[in-house]
């Protein structure tokens, strides 16, 4: 081919990396000049596929971020079951419900089949030819992205103007991520949670949203194993790890960072064990007294003595905070001091080939989009795997913004809240039918790409993978050497076997069997030691009612909403289905004049909404919370529930800590309506009524008689 090889290397995202290829040549089978390849799709019946018999394949979920290896299992053409893949390391053969309901998701009936134009069915060739003539300057606007289809939106955009890339998620790592940052030199260590003798967590929900909970999951049962670890949550209202927890510290709204600095003090106070080297973070712990602390959050001394006793007596421990900027930055100096850098905190490692590398996402760019949109600073933007509408509290007037924005272009697979405002819709094939690669942001092995294939042929004729899309964008706007090739499987094909650094055809079968490939990678190392200034915020004064939000498994973010299979399954800690409710303390329901059932006007800055309540005793009695979702306006017909709390929550531009939606929180008034409507729960009685139904046994005698076994 003419194809000038360092813009080859460009395009297929090896960047540097791709000097060890010297010697591999341009597979000629992706070429046109060298004669198209007619493309069967694999899952074509073979000679040894027997009717009636479900035969596996291998690729990656892509119900969440964190791009899971799966396993899918097709009987006569059609993909009937989803199940982890045992050879993935970052699953280990384990998926959640929402990874099941990928599914639901694939068959269901309100996916969008053909391309719009202003809401008018156009044809591909009409959409696109509107695409490359308007696109100038342009900004794609996604979630958590990587792999060879980050690849291409960067070379797009380079190609087509000097336009930013807003990754947002509502439900994130950011706080963690930035402290990693800060204190260690790395955002994303690896996080060895089955090493750890115990583990104390300030609003890190990694058994329910937070990272990659099905890794999580599995080092949790390992650490479970004897001798049994002990786990600490510190929350302000109850989540799937609070409700796992051997001891669960219940703070008021906004005052975790508070908490994590008194156990600090405790530590250097009590047990000797003083930030060494880093004068800033020794005198922040020196003046959170147990007493202050008390005082802003209601946790006692004794609770924080407890705290820092099991801390010391279980070592090495691990302590993990996402519940604000400053929580996690004390939370990781207290690592430091305790000595788990090292142990069960270890640096990350980056692929060779960085182009490839995760974009996390955040609620901060959801506000930075916002804000250049309506600064007129974005002329053209590509949305995709993400619903900025929806997510959007008012106070940002997404749909004003959106206006400004001269030209708009949504991939996506279902019609939503921002697609409508779109001019042109282009109809996105499930994950299931499509071909793509994703690098995990958790990964259980460096240097690990996941393969995403086709399991089946499309379920609507008239839809095409998200690779396949980028690629003609990418080619209408004059990306240099994308012409050479005809579809993106052969784009792709092309770039892993030059990061296999082989293009034998048994090798690449070797690689789709296995749905994923090892390349190479660059050890990470940390630079701590250097001092730290941490910093708390003054939470609501005491009585005063808080309004925070919670991400629960199924619904996520709300993009799983529209599957009655994930509507269906009861949320984690109230046992609701098919609704949002208000979760309040019982003594807090006392002084409101409220029960269970009774409809509530919760009022903010930021506007009001209307739904149930539910009382229990997981959550502060300065607290109200409302579990993100549902209330969607345009997502189908099973959306079409409960309410959004985003809408009324803070995102104030600028303050990183109520930039970010899982995080933030905001003053609340609660009034009853006078009405009152069953809340359908899964689950109706809370109590045993003294007949000991459930036996329970100490830790203690645990590890005495069984434990050992």
């Amino acid at each position: 081919t003419k194809i000038d090889r360092r813009n080859f290397l460009k395009v297929l995202g090896l960047g540097t990396a791709g000097a060890a290829m010297a010697g591999c040549d341009m597979p000629s089978y992706v070429t046109s000049e060298e004669g198209a390849e007619k493309i069967y799709s694999y899952l074509a019946p073979e000679e040894y596929v027997i009717p009636g018999i479900g035969v596996w394949y291998a690729s990656t979920c892509q119900q969440c971020p964190q791009a899971c290896g799966i396993h899918g299992r097709v009987r006569e053409g059609r993909v009937l079951k989803l199940e982890g893949n045992p050879d993935n390391a970052v699953n280990k053969g384990k998926i959640c419900q929402m990874g099941q309901s990928g599914i639901q998701a694939h068959f269901h009936p309100e996916r969008i089949q053909n391309p719009t134009i202003n809401g008018k069915k156009a044809t591909w060739d009409e959409a696109l030819a509107l695409v490359k003539e308007k696109t100038a300057n342009a900004s794609w606007v996604t979630g958590a992205v990587s792999g060879h289809q980050r690849v291409l939106m960067d070379a797009h955009r380079a190609a087509s103007g000097s336009g930013r890339h807003y990754a947002i998620e509502a439900v994130n790592m950011r706080a963690w991520e930035d402290a990693s940052a800060a204190v260690l030199g790395d955002a994303h260590p690896n996080l060895h949670i089955d090493k750890a003798r115990s583990v104390l967590t300030i609003g890190a929900d990694f058994l329910g949203t937070w990272g990659n909970p099905v890794k999580s999951m599995g080092d949790y049962g390992h650490f479970r194993e004897a001798p049994r670890g002990v786990l600490m949550a510190v929350e302000s209202a109850m989540s799937m790890t609070g409700a796992n927890a051997d001891t669960w510290y219940v703070a008021r709204p906004g005052s975790e960072a508070a908490v994590v600095l008194g156990v600090g003090h405790v530590l250097a106070a009590k047990h000797g064990v003083t930030a060494a080297g880093m004068p800033s973070a020794a005198a922040a712990f020196a003046a959170m007294t147990p007493a202050k602390v008390q005082e802003l959050s209601g946790v006692s001394e004794a609770q924080l003595n407890k705290i820092a006793d099991t801390l010391m007596s279980n070592s090495p421990s691990l302590v993990l905070a996402n519940a604000s900027h400053g929580a996690a930055q004390a939370a990781q100096v207290l690592n430091l001091m305790l000595g788990n850098v090292g142990q069960t905190i270890t640096p990350g490692s980056t692929l060779a080939a960085n182009g490839l590398a995760p974009v996390t996402g955040s609620s901060k760019d959801l506000v930075a989009f916002a804000a250049d949109a309506n600064a007129g600073k974005i002329g053209a933007a590509f949305i995709t795997g993400t619903n900025p509408t929806f997510l959007a509290p008012k106070g940002l007037d997404m749909a004003a913004a959106l206006s400004k924005v001269g030209f708009k272009v949504a991939i996506a697979d279902f019609a939503d809240e921002t697609t409508k405002s779109c001019d042109v819709v282009l109809p996105m094939s499930s994950p299931l039918e499509s071909w793509g690669t994703h690098v995990p942001v958790n990964g259980g092995s460096a240097g690990l790409v996941n393969i995403q294939q086709p399991l089946m042929e499309n379920v609507y004729p008239n839809t095409r993978g998200l690779g396949d899309i980028l690629l003609s964008v990418g080619q209408g706007a004059g990306v240099q050497d994308l012409d050479a090739f005809e579809d993106y499987y052969g784009y792709l094909r092309t770039a892993v076997s030059a990061l296999m650094g082989s293009d034998v055809e048994g090798d690449w079968s070797k690689a789709l069997q296995a749905g994923s490939v090892v390349t190479d990678s660059v050890a990470g190392s940390f630079t701590s030691g250097g001092d730290v200034a941490l910093s708390f915020s003054e939470p609501a004064k005491a009585g005063t009612l808080t309004l925070i939000t919670s991400a629960r498994q199924a619904l996520f973010d709300g993009r799983h909403a529209n599957l009655p299979w994930m509507q269906e399954a009861p949320d984690q800690i109230t046992k609701t289905v098919w609704d949002t409710c208000a979760e309040i303390h019982p003594i807090t329901a006392a002084k409101l004049g409220v029960k269970n059932d009774d409809v509530v006007s919760i009022n903010t800055a930021n506007g009001a909404l209307t739904t149930r309540i539910f009382t229990y005793k997981g959550i502060h009695q300065d607290a109200v919370n409302v579990a993100m979702g549902r209330g969607h306006t345009d997502y189908g017909l099973y959306a079409e529930n409960g309410v959004n709390p985003l809408t009324i929550m803070d995102a104030s531009p600028g303050d990183r800590e109520t930039t970010e939606l899982l995080t933030s929180r905001i003053a609340a008034t609660v009034t009853p309506t006078g009405e009152n409507r069953y809340l359908v729960r899964s689950m109706d009685v809370d109590s045993q009524h003294g007949r000991k139904l459930i036996a329970t046994i100490t830790a203690e005698h645990f590890n005495r008689k069984q434990g050992g076994a």
